[in-house]
């Protein structure tokens, strides 16, 4: 049992280890690279919080050196680790939706603050948080402030490995990497797609897989790190049945 982590650094070595925890071995091969951006930044005065909805935002204002200019800031997080790492980069007032984009749109709702809300995100969003958030009277200032760059072409180890089933799964995270793993992976046979297991943070995920003709695909019971372990976990048990 192989499994193929398509996560960018450093989370593709981090979801590595915990899978060897599990006692399944994994190649990891990221399909994206992150840029920070060098981008105009609002100052802090006038916001009442911010939303972070991806750890490579958190890691971005680190790499501009700006976390102090807004570290007073309320902190909205979509998920606990995004949570966990800004916490980490200093920020005193941090709080979870543990969920997906709509579970912090409905916090965000709950939690009165009526904005304005500094949102640094990166340059390809699969939602639109401030469409999201309009109808709640919520404004909304966004800043671009990395970018997750595809890698041209899939090494050729891990090609092999895919073709010649070298590798029984592969875990994916996002609708982006799902279309340029889709896209990068065009070469391969029908039976090799038919073959290869696809393990999904969610619906919207696998949805390119799907049109590229992958057809064994298993979606994680929620959108997060450890939902994907135990998708992991429960395929690898049942290709040991079987």
């Amino acid at each position: 049992m192989r499994m193929l982590v398509t996560r960018p650094e450093p989370d593709g070595q981090s979801s590595a280890a915990r899978l060897a925890a599990l006692g399944i071995a994994a190649s990891v091969a990221p399909l994206m690279q992150r840029q920070t951006l060098d981008c105009s930044l609002p100052p802090a005065d006038g916001f009442k919080a911010m939303v972070l909805t991806s750890a490579n935002a958190v890691r971005s204002l680190v790499d501009r050196n700006v976390v102090a200019r807004y570290a007073h800031l309320p902190v909205l997080a979509v998920g606990d680790r995004t949570a966990r790492d800004a916490e980490v980069a200093g920020f005193a007032r941090v709080s979870s939706a543990a969920g997906a984009l709509g579970d912090l749109v409905n916090a965000i709702g709950l939690s009165g603050l009526g904005g304005p809300l500094f949102y640094p995100a990166g340059k390809h969003q699969s939602a639109d948080l401030a469409h999201a958030l309009a109808p709640l009277g919520v404004m909304v200032v966004t800043a671009r402030i990395y970018d997750m760059v595809a890698i041209d072409a899939l090494p050729a180890p891990v090609l092999a490995d895919l073709s010649h089933g070298g590798i029984d799964a592969v875990l994916v995270y996002s609708r982006r990497t799902a279309e340029i793993f889709a896209r990068l992976a065009g070469g391969l046979d029908r039976h090799s797609r038919q073959n290869l297991a696809m393990l999904c943070m969610s619906e919207a995920v696998a949805e390119p897989l799907l049109a590229a003709h992958f057809s064994r695909i298993s979606l994680a019971d929620r959108p997060d790190e450890d939902a994907m372990m135990s998708l992991a976990l429960g395929f690898s048990r049942d290709q040991t049945r079987s």
